[in-house]
């Protein structure tokens, strides 16, 4: 016989749903409603690009003296991925970077420094390493945040990463379990599908994941793919995937990736999303980023969003569609999270800044020969257009990589034949005004035949150019090409010191 659900008053079915919730939010002050729900016993927030001000340290401390609790999390993986340095571009190594320079004491390093920006800015869990194993080039959305397409490799680097973030009150957040690296789709906009054998996955794909736990990691995000093998549910929502974490002997948190994504809020919606988590063994519910609909967003999606998750979450306490045994466990595992992290903060000091641009420098390649310095840089800049992940159209790096100094974007793909030399004879003429050298500027010659058009078409009128390539490597060019890894000024500055060198 089915025992009959829990009782719970309300307010109480209300608490418990607001801690396993980690919603994102609009502003860069705290939102009284958002306090109101921080008092209430609310797990967290993630703050997102919109939330920085010079005052981010001050936002922090208001989260916490509303619940001392609360749980901030910040994407901040370096390299092409950064919220806290979102405006300028980031100024550590990505993972593609450490993954070429292979060498484990760097990549730790790189993970204590980007705990140590993470806890000055007040938050408490960042989200990465990035664990999965890029093994499909068409890859919209992993890339270069992936350590690379070997497994040993992401599997060391992973390991190192959470090995130099944790153990000062930051935790890592592994992501995207159980592996998003071997897909052509974006889940921001749809729900990729990997077939294939199980068991090659999980040697391939589980693997990294296998030793970030072992070395420590105290979260793990999940990932909305669907592996047919083990059902027909995202692995966010499926239990049998999310139990695989467990039959590791991984206790910690197991967080969702974003509820507001397509692959979830499209198929069963952020509320339907959130109970079948929780139903599934997940412990902290990041909804997202009030952001992402655009010119669509209402002027309170944050709390709309927020408001759809936890109702949802609260009715089916109520009527016993969700257990409540299985809530308290979730917000148990992150209370006790919160807890840890705080009593590590209060025995160890706070480290001193390292500057990692010399890991960046040794991380840079070059295929063909560069030739002298040039005495300054114009760009054609032929990147893909931001998304929902990567901004891989920040205008930071073009800036840095030409000192300030002229760029023109162009769109390889849309561009007509005309509009291409258009673009490639003003670059000449800019050139030859500041006595310059043309730089290409590109992110995915692995795949993406446009823009290896593009460069043929540059190197046809101008042999002299370069390409600088922020992407991963792909074949050899009409053009040097000088492979950077990473959309992020530390790249573009170091990228500009290699081709200008003394004469700048």
């Amino acid at each position: 016989m089915t025992p009959a659900p829990r009782a719970l008053p309300a307010d109480e079915l209300a608490r418990l749903a607001n801690g396993v919730l980690w919603p994102g939010f609009l502003g860069t002050e705290l939102p009284e409603w958002l306090a109101a729900e921080l008092r209430d016993g609310l797990a967290g927030v993630v703050y997102f690009a919109q939330n920085l001000s010079p005052r981010l340290d001050a936002l922090s401390a208001a989260i916490h003296e509303a619940n001392p609790r609360a749980l901030i999390g910040v994407d901040e993986e370096g390299g092409s991925v950064t919220r806290l340095e979102a405006r300028t571009g980031s100024t550590v190594p990505g993972a593609a970077q450490l993954g070429a320079l292979d060498d484990p004491a760097a990549t730790r390093a790189t993970g204590a420094e980007l705990a140590r920006r993470v806890r000055a800015a007040g938050a408490d869990v960042l989200i990465g390493p990035v664990a999965d194993v890029n093994t499909d080039p068409r890859n919209p959305v992993i890339g270069v945040r992936s350590f690379g397409a070997q497994t040993d490799l992401v599997s060391r680097h992973a390991a190192a990463e959470v090995e130099g973030l944790q153990g000062t009150g930051i935790a890592a957040c592994v992501k995207h379990f159980p592996g998003h690296g071997d897909t052509a789709l974006d889940s921001h906009h749809d729900l990729p599908r990997i077939t294939g054998d199980p068991e090659e996955f999980d040697r391939v794909h589980v693997a990294p994941f296998r030793a970030a736990i072992a070395a420590g990691a105290r979260s793990v995000m999940t990932a909305h793919i669907v592996v047919p093998a083990w059902g027909e549910a995202p692995a966010t929502l499926n239990p049998r995937v999310l139990g695989m974490l467990r039959a590791e002997g991984f206790d910690g948190v197991i967080v969702t990736d974003a509820l507001d994504m397509a692959a979830i809020r499209e198929s069963v919606g952020i509320g339907g999303g959130a109970v079948r988590a929780l139903a599934a063994g997940a412990d902290l519910l990041c909804i997202g980023n009030p952001t992402n609909p655009g010119d669509a967003a209402a002027a309170d999606q944050d709390r709309r969003d927020f408001r759809a998750a936890k109702d949802a979450i609260v009715q089916a306490l109520a009527d016993g569609a969700l257990s409540v045994e299985r809530v308290a466990e979730a917000a148990a595992r992150v209370a006790r999270l919160a807890d840890e992290l705080a009593a590590e903060r209060a025995r160890t000091p706070v480290a001193a800044p390292v500057d990692l641009s010399d890991v960046v420098r040794r991380s840079l390649t070059v295929r063909g020969a560069l030739g002298s310095p040039a005495a300054e840089l114009v760009a054609l800049d032929a990147r893909r257009r931001a998304t929902l992940a990567v901004d891989s159209a920040a205008p930071y790096v073009a800036d840095a990589l030409t000192g300030g100094g002229w760029s023109l974007r162009v769109d390889a793909e849309r561009a007509g034949d005309a509009e291409i030399a258009d673009a490639v004879a003003g670059a000449r003429a800019a050139a030859a005004e500041r006595d310059a050298r043309v730089v290409v500027l590109v992110d995915r010659i692995d795949t993406d035949d446009a823009q290896r058009g593009f460069v043929d078409a540059v190197a046809a009128a101008d042999p002299d150019a370069v390409v600088v390539n922020v992407g991963l490597p792909g074949p050899d060019l009409a053009l040097p090409v000088l492979d950077v890894r990473a959309s992020s000024r530390i790249g573009a500055e170091l990228a500009r010191e290699a081709l200008v060198g003394d004469a700048r």
